[in-house]
């Protein structure tokens, strides 16, 4: 396992970090258990989870991945895992969180902490992490800025202030944004160094070869302002294992819950990933191991976060951070990259 600094902080994670959004849906207590204890044999330090977890989002399941992670976490020495967590934000309907106050102010954003702090049975997270903007942005799936959507928001400053006060009570240790856009974060890093307060560190945003938007202009910031990129879904919802080329039918996620896999229904995406199925076959190897061979060793790549729901699916993840992908295969994936670019971003 190798390990990298998040930014400037002092975080060193291991770059796989094992998502947890299926634990308390289609993962019991002990399933979770059992994924946990197996990816940190491992060597994998770094564990990320939401409030608003599992996925699909529920009012009868709000926060139980939180209370997995923390029943676990209790019989482990704290200071051997490097925990993230997310505060959710506005503009989705999920009001039965924090009674529907989601915006990132001071009040919202200390209220949402002590719920989480709470629920994984700790005094501190070492990420705390903005599930998504505030403002109005396009994301998970939208792809176009919409100014009639424009609504009330938190000041950034207020949220950068409470973030910093947080830092400060040792309740957080380092902060970051997720499914940001380049304003965003250079307007985060910007008011930051105005203020004298902490930067973000991190920015969790999807990344795979069926999206890698990250590339078109948050990957120069990311380099030039050291901030690491904690790349989400790496395998496109499941998709990139090839398995629902072969039966649209097949379990799994797209087909338990098919409103999040809008997102890989745009026109090019079947014929890229047929392209990229193609591809490994005639390399001798799985569409998972490309897809995650791929991400894993990308320059522009802190931490990779993966999932699953199975202890197989989790060690086929794990061991294919051994694949090395020749340069034959990276410059076929940049012609299919070429032909079908961004499918589902």
């Amino acid at each position: 396992m190798h390990y990298v600094t998040l930014g400037n902080s002092p975080l060193r994670v291991s770059s796989i970090c094992l998502g947890t959004m299926t634990f308390g849906q289609q993962n019991s207590e002990a399933e979770a258990h059992q994924q946990l204890d197996a990816a940190f044999s491992q060597g994998v330090n770094f564990i990320d989870a939401a409030e608003m977890y599992p996925v699909p989002a529920r009012a009868e399941t709000c926060g139980r991945t939180e209370q997995y992670v923390g029943s676990w976490l209790a019989r482990q020495a704290r200071d051997t895992v490097i925990l993230a967590t997310k505060a959710t934000g506005p503009a989705r309907s999920l009001s039965w969180i924090r009674e529907g106050q989601l915006n990132f102010s001071r009040t919202n954003l200390r209220r949402a902490l002590e719920g989480s702090l709470r629920r994984l049975r700790t005094d501190y997270v070492d990420l705390y992490q903005l599930h998504w903007p505030d403002r109005n942005v396009p994301m998970f799936g939208g792809y176009h800025f919409d100014p009639a959507q424009e609504r009330d928001s938190a000041p950034l400053r207020e949220t950068l202030e409470t973030l910093a006060e947080l830092i400060k009570e040792g309740k957080v240790r380092a902060w970051g944004p997720s499914n940001e856009t380049p304003w965003g974060l250079m307007r985060y890093l910007q008011l930051a160094d105005e203020l004298g307060l902490p930067r973000p560190v991190s920015v969790q945003n999807a990344y795979s070869l069926l999206n890698r938007t990250w590339e078109h202009g948050l990957a120069e910031i990311g380099y030039r302002e050291q901030v690491s990129l904690l790349a989400y879904s790496p395998l496109g919802f499941g998709f990139l294992t090839g398995k629902y080329l072969k039966d649209p039918q097949t379990p799994g996620r797209a087909n338990l819950f098919s409103a999040f896999a809008q997102r890989y229904s745009k026109p090019n995406t079947a014929k890229a990933l047929a392209a990229y199925v193609a591809l490994a076959e005639q390399h001798g190897l799985t569409p998972t191991q490309l897809a995650l061979a791929f991400v894993y060793n990308r320059w522009c790549v802190g931490s990779t976060i993966i999932g699953a729901t199975s202890l197989a699916q989790l060690r086929e993840n794990l061991d294919a951070a051994a694949v090395s992908l020749s340069a034959e295969v990276l410059q076929a994936i940049e012609r299919i990259h070429l032909e079908y670019p961004d499918p589902a971003p």
